[in-house]
């Protein structure tokens, strides 16, 4: 069996992070895939260096609204087929996800919505959690491996943020939200940091704001899932919760296929 190692990061842009030494990380941790989520940016904005990483197959997706969410996708093995959006409009326009099929394993790099800003976009987070989970059981339903990484914008359990009470009423961790992650693990889906470490105070988000890394009270809001039919092959989850750069650190699976 050969080893993959995946990671995901939320770089909150990607143009922002490549100024802070990004490339020179990326080149030490030589992932096999790297995911990005809210690149903020259209591949043609992007400097040379990040559009063309040696060794690395690279794909963009952005969204319709300039400076604003965004994906992107290394991979050192070009995929089989690579798919911009997951075939819903109202969604796709806002270049939300990359869908990435390897034969062995579908790979999917979301960024999932906010649903602070508004009672329209808590709405709309919803329903694209709702339209993304049907996705993923019609190809559960033919027995496809799937990988689920990205920046989920929502914190699962109590455990899996610094002040649960606080925030019972604040997005990112309202009861309709959780319980669509909960829904997630129903259909089959396994939280892969859970499967090695059950406790407290590992997070991969704080507010910049409040300047809450250096109290390190944070969320762990990124997360890889994966579909039943794969979690032995996973061998192990971590956070990498040193690297700076964004607001969120990347996270990462390692998978023997």
């Amino acid at each position: 069996m050969k080893k993959m190692r995946i990671l995901s990061w939320n770089v909150n842009g990607l143009r922002a992070v490549f100024r802070k030494g990004f490339l020179d990380w990326f080149l030490a941790e030589r992932p096999d895939i790297l995911c990005l989520q809210e690149t903020k940016a259209a591949e043609e904005q992007l400097p040379p260096e990040l559009r063309n990483v040696p060794d690395y197959h690279a794909y963009f997706c952005s969204a319709r609204r300039r400076g604003y969410s965004g994906v992107a996708l290394y991979s050192r093995r070009r995929p089989k087929q690579v798919r911009l959006g997951f075939g819903v409009e109202r969604f796709d326009v806002e270049g939300r996800t990359i869908v990435a099929d390897y034969g062995s394993f579908i790979l999917f790099n979301v960024y999932f919505p906010n649903g602070g800003a508004s009672e329209e976009r808590l709405t709309y987070k919803l329903d694209f959690y709702d339209d993304f989970l049907d996705h993923l059981v019609r190809l559960v339903r033919r027995r496809r491996k799937i990988v689920v990484c990205g920046d989920f914008n929502t914190a699962h359990t109590e455990i899996d943020l610094a002040r649960p009470k606080q925030n019972v009423n604040n997005t990112g961790f309202l009861p309709e939200e959780r319980a669509w992650v909960t829904k997630l693990i129903e259909h089959g889906f396994v939280d892969t940091f859970r499967m090695f470490n059950k406790e407290p105070g590992h997070y991969s988000w704080w507010d910049m704001k409040t300047k809450s890394r250096e109290r390190d009270v944070g969320w762990r809001i990124d997360y890889f899932f994966v579909s039943r039919n794969l979690a032995r092959n996973v061998k192990a989850a971590y956070i990498l919760s040193e690297v700076m750069g964004s607001d969120h650190c990347p996270v990462g699976i390692d998978l023997a296929l």
